[in-house]
């Protein structure tokens, strides 16, 4: 697709978009999909290397929702983007699954399995299944919160509730929860040299062969673990939620998309 006609499709749901060609990439100036800023405004900021040999066309357009499903051609396969507008800005995010052809899939497919089990059992309206909120789950950006009453009546675990906790998928802005109980799960450390955390041992290590890295403001945190969230939930870049009870935690299902490699987005 030709980027004139890529334009034009992005137009069609209010957004801009820029193809850019890079002869020599750096850390700076990345192949992939980013969400840039000038002065007028955000813009779809999609960068291709001179001889990445990828093209990119637009597979579905829903104008109502603000979101169209972009396809990228490589010589290793076919990759998908959602592109759109979620409350305040535009985003992009890698989609996983071979057979998407529309946005609602894609919406749908970014979606934990439980997630969509429970949106599949509590709503009555296919639609309301991809909303922000309705009878299954909570959704602030890219992490899904599914009511958990069962927590409420457990209180052993009282001195293990963490007060203005972030929750983060280890780069980008981190989500602010009131109060997160996490159960169970592998303990790390993070810094922001080590934004997806190191294990005990390589920490001791770090600290031990560097005294200086003592003072990299780490924080204990856990992986792989089931976590709960109440209260309050805030990001800059989303409308605060309330959280009325614990909620368990789910991140959505992008990290399993092959074209995550190629998003440069970071929220």
């Amino acid at each position: 697709m030709g980027n004139q006609l890529l334009e034009k499709h992005f137009s069609q749901m209010g957004a801009r978009a820029k193809v850019f060609e890079i002869a020599a990439p750096t850390w700076r100036q990345r192949p992939g999909i980013d969400i840039g800023t000038d002065k007028s405004g955000e813009f779809f900021d999609i960068k291709i290397a001179t001889e990445d040999g990828v093209s990119y066309e637009v597979v579905d357009l829903n104008k109502n929702l603000r979101h169209l499903l972009l396809m990228a051609r490589r010589s290793t396969g076919k990759e998908k983007f959602l592109c759109g507008h979620d409350e305040r800005h535009w985003f992009v995010c890698a989609v996983p699954g071979k057979s998407i052809t529309k946005v609602e899939n894609a919406m749908e497919a970014l979606q934990p399995a439980f997630v969509r089990q429970q949106a599949s059992r509590k709503t009555n309206r296919h639609k309301n299944r991809l909303a922000r909120r309705n009878e299954a789950f909570v959704r602030q950006g890219e992490w899904f919160f599914v009511p958990f009453p069962e927590l409420d009546f457990k209180i052993d675990f009282l001195n293990q509730i963490h007060k203005n906790e972030p929750i983060s998928r280890g780069r980008g802005k981190a989500h602010f929860c009131a109060e997160v109980f996490r159960s169970r799960g592998e303990s790390v450390m993070v810094c922001t040299r080590y934004p997806s955390g190191i294990s005990m041992k390589r920490y001791n290590d770090i600290v031990k062969q560097n005294p200086k890295a003592n003072r990299w403001n780490w924080r204990a945190m856990q992986i792989n673990a089931s976590v709960y969230a109440r209260g309050k939930v805030r990001h800059p870049d989303h409308k605060t939620i309330h959280l009325d009870g614990w909620h368990q935690v789910f991140m959505n299902t992008e990290n399993e998309a092959p074209g995550m490699r190629h998003v440069v987005f970071l929220d």
